[in-house]
């Protein structure tokens, strides 16, 4: 199996799983502190703080920038991937989430006037991140890789 021991030695790979971890491990904690709930679903839901997409994607472009160069093309692609992925997480991602907590609403009144009208399941609501929950992830990702390359 080269591909898994070539992987399982690559830094950057590393790096960024590891942020990835953390931050999904984060979620966990925090719930456990400010929701007073162990919620293990956390660590494999999207949403919440600190924002993991943001996180896996500023430890690639870290990382990538330390081994390559900050003028590399390599960097300006990774910068560029990991711009679009905040944007959308605390844009479209959390727009989402919004509409996805009035429709829950909407569904909730018209199931306490007249019964069986939808059948569907609640919308997940927690989809996309606040501005500070997609800061936070990419600080806690721009961290990790400094400490891991």
């Amino acid at each position: 199996m080269v591909f898994i021991d070539e992987i399982s030695r690559n830094e950057v790979f590393i790096a960024c799983i590891t942020a990835w971890f953390v931050a999904q491990l984060l979620k966990v904690i925090l719930t456990l502190i400010f929701e007073n709930r162990v919620d293990v679903s956390r660590f494999v839901g999207s949403g919440g703080m600190p924002s993991s997409h943001s996180s896996i994607v500023t430890s690639l472009t870290t990382a990538v920038g330390l081994k390559r160069g900050y003028s590399s093309v390599e960097f300006a692609i990774s910068l560029v991937l990991a711009l679009i992925v905040m944007y959308d997480a605390a844009g479209v991602r959390r727009a989402v989430g919004k509409q996805a907590q009035i429709l829950n609403t909407m569904i909730e009144d018209i199931h306490a006037h007249k019964k069986d009208v939808f059948t569907e399941e609640r919308l997940k609501e927690l989809v996309g991140h606040t501005p500070i929950e997609v800061l936070a992830g990419a600080l806690l990702g721009i961290i990790i890789a400094n400490i891991m390359i």
